[in-house]
């Protein structure tokens, strides 16, 4: 291999790596989906588990919820019909648990 190849291999290693970090770095930082200071109602129930955590609608009218994680990762706005259920991360082998839900505005994270 040439070193003019070796050079154009290492930076497309590079930019690469520069690339999937700054997505990561998104991703992880991204805002807890337009979520709002009030908590979801108590209608609203979720049952955790290691791979998902499942949240249910017991409340007479459509709710708008995201959920809040020990390290704060982000987890999208979810609109869940009366008697309806919408599924989340669960809590993962390092034990990132469910600390609330809150109410949320599916419209603020439309083009995220």
């Amino acid at each position: 291999m040439t070193n003019r190849m070796k050079h154009r291999a290492r930076s497309t290693t590079l930019a690469t790596a520069t690339a999937a970090a700054g997505l990561l770095t998104v991703l992880t930082t991204a805002p807890p989906a337009a979520a709002t200071d009030s908590a979801a109602p108590a209608c609203v129930q979720y049952h955790q588990s290691w791979r998902y955590t499942d949240v249910h609608n017991t409340c007479a009218e459509t709710v708008a919820v995201t959920v809040d994680y020990t390290n704060g990762q982000w987890a999208p706005c979810r609109v869940v019909e009366p008697g309806q259920w919408a599924t989340f991360a669960g809590y993962g082998t390092d034990g990132n648990y469910v600390t609330g839900l809150r109410t949320c505005d599916p419209a603020a994270t439309s083009g995220v």
